[in-house]
């Protein structure tokens, strides 16, 4: 009986490790997906202040085409080192555009209008981006498809309007599934999907894929250690064209 008991203790520690391992490793960033730069070349990264004063130069020459900056949230904050970073990145080679957090509690128009007055209109600039995902109380409370989509559509039409653009929007599995899925077929998706590549169940194709959120590169030294890196659904050439608009 003593015996048994060690075997199934034996098992069970085995069983353990072979579960609890991989996920330790993965979220220290040991295990992270790798995509083929073959297959996907245009890489890029997000930032924000969390990644601390950035050295541009040094960061863009990294085998990387592209930087998303975070900008601003909600209806009034505006990122502390946004303004140096937007100054910074056009000064390197990358393609560089800026994004927004939207907020569930203020409306499409006053988010609309602390992003206008945030991001300057800049040539050969990226698309402006709504960051639509879940935070805090909504997180396990969500707000109906309508409201949500009665204040996006909003913001969207005004992004569109002034930066003569078609925003992106980023999601999560979880945000595209609640407010996305089946509609907005007019608008490019960037994805947060760490583990694979990703594949909606809508059939949409995805532009830009935010693959790993523990990239680790030089030129920045921030609270935050990692850097997002993300990938553009496309060649270089294809990269080059996209969104043209002043």
């Amino acid at each position: 009986m003593k015996k048994r008991i060690i075997i199934f203790a034996i098992v069970i520690a085995v069983i353990t490790a072979v579960s609890v391992i991989p996920a330790v490793l993965f979220f220290n960033g040991f295990m992270q997906i790798n995509p083929s730069k073959e297959e996907y070349p245009v890489r890029g990264v997000d930032v924000s202040s969390y990644q601390g004063k950035i050295d541009w130069q040094t960061l863009s020459e990294q085998g990387i085409d592209f930087a998303f900056i975070k900008a601003t949230e909600g209806s009034s904050f505006v990122d502390r080192n946004f303004g140096y970073n937007c100054t910074e990145v056009q000064k390197t080679p990358l393609r560089w555009g800026a994004y927004h957090f939207f907020s569930y509690d203020s409306s499409g128009d006053t988010q609309a209008d602390n992003f206008i007055k945030t991001v300057p209109l800049t040539e050969n600039m990226l698309p402006p981006v709504i960051d639509l995902e879940f935070y805090g109380e909504y997180t396990n409370s969500p707000k109906s498809r309508d409201e949500v989509a009665r204040e996006l559509q909003i913001m969207l039409d005004l992004l569109e309007e002034h930066y003569k653009l078609k925003p992106v929007i980023y999601a999560t599995a979880k945000s595209y599934s609640t407010y996305l899925s089946g509609e907005y077929a007019d608008y490019d998706v960037w994805i947060r999907n760490t583990l694979a590549v990703p594949n909606f169940a809508d059939g949409r194709k995805w532009r830009f894929w935010q693959y790993s959120d523990k990239g680790e590169l030089d030129g920045y030294k921030g609270e935050e250690k990692y850097i997002d890196m993300n990938i553009f659904n496309g060649t270089h050439e294809e990269f080059q064209n996209y969104a043209k608009g002043i």
